[in-house]
């Protein structure tokens, strides 16, 4: 735009603001700052990149009849600048891939696929390699999975996507906006988790996260981001949020639009949880969740029943249970791992799920 064209935009923008009866609150003020979230991908060309992503999703294992159906690969160099009339002007940098495939299994019988995708922002080709032979695997596997018969208090496994999902929706119920609007389940204080034997939850909101690509220095606002925990060995101990629902609130410094969290690991070994007969969830159509209802459940496109050492693969079911029992008899991995903005253990356990 040119100026007179931006000039024109604000004020019809401001003229048609004055009509909402929000609270005014103040832009943050000052501080300039330009800086680049350094990984391994920051000094490599793009296309190169993509290549070597390429190399070695195409050079891992794949068994007979497995192949990679579709593969899409963006890498992406964001700057983002924020400058406001306070005097902010920030500016940042980051490199990140995004990878979508879908692995294929084909037989006599007939073609089965999963979809699968990653974040990231450290090439580990090693670790792409072995993310796609454990996704042929398992494709292969849903070809030749049976349905599961319906049965009643089955010990649940889920993977970090399925455990992101979970912290993400008890963690954006402390926001400053969902407490201003009165559309939160829980505020500082209140207990998440009964006091027993489960693994307590402590959760850390944080501005950035090594290997996590939606880390950041600051907000869409030009707020600084400040690392908080905001759930505590299973009890609420703090908010989050951007600097105006936090004006709102009191707040007297903001912690910023945080979009990474960590999530302390536990006490479940490889060993337990090998003993345990239980359900491990690899393929869900998205988990459901819902706090006020206290629900959780989701739809399985693929699973392994393990029982007495045996591993199976089963397909076809849903599982369900309360939030609250889940949460106050889980237990966490000892392994750590980070996604797209998720850092904390490898694998939860909960007790007294419902097979459908």
């Amino acid at each position: 735009m040119s100026e007179e064209e931006a000039r024109v935009k604000i004020e019809s923008a401001a003229s048609r603001a004055k009509l909402v009866f929000n609270e005014p609150y103040e832009l943050p003020e000052g501080g300039e700052f330009a800086g680049e979230i350094e990984n391994d991908l920051s000094g490599l060309d793009l296309k190169e990149c993509a290549e070597k992503i390429s190399n070695a999703i195409f050079s891992a294992e794949q068994g007979e009849g497995c192949s990679i159906n579709a593969l899409e690969i963006f890498v992406y160099r964001d700057t983002v600048r924020v400058r406001n009339s306070n005097g902010v002007d920030k500016t940042q940098r980051i490199t990140r891939a995004d990878v979508e495939s879908i692995p294929t299994f084909t037989d006599a019988d007939g073609s089965y696929e999963l979809y699968h995708r990653m974040h990231f922002t450290d090439l580990d080709t090693d670790r792409l390699k072995k993310e796609v032979a454990r996704k042929s695997q398992e494709v292969k596997d849903r070809a030749q999975a049976k349905k599961a018969e319906p049965s009643d208090n089955v010990t649940i496994v889920l993977r970090p996507d399925e455990i992101s999902s979970m912290i993400d929706e008890l963690t954006y119920g402390l926001n400053y906006a969902d407490v201003y609007t009165e559309s939160n389940r829980w505020g500082v204080g209140d207990e998440i988790q009964a006091e027993g034997e489960c693994d307590p939850l402590t959760v850390t909101m944080r501005a950035a996260v090594k290997g996590c690509d939606l880390s950041s220095f600051f907000d869409k606002d030009g707020t600084d981001l400040t690392d908080v925990t905001v759930i505590e060995k299973g009890k609420v101990t703090a908010l989050w949020g951007s600097s105006r629902f936090g004006q709102y609130l009191k707040v007297e410094k903001p912690s910023g639009s945080l979009r990474c969290y960590s999530l302390k690991p536990g006490t479940l070994t490889d060993e337990e949880l090998g003993k345990t007969d239980h359900l491990e969830c690899a393929s869900l159509s998205g988990l459901q969740i819902d706090p006020f209802a206290d629900y959780l459940g989701g739809e399985i496109r693929l699973a392994y029943r393990v029982k007495d050492g045996k591993r199976e693969p089963v397909t076809g079911i849903s599982f369900s249970t309360t939030l609250s029992g889940a949460l106050n008899s889980l237990k966490l991995s000892e392994r750590v791992v980070t996604d797209r903005e998720y850092e904390g253990p490898e694998f939860m356990l909960f007790n007294g799920a419902e097979i459908l």
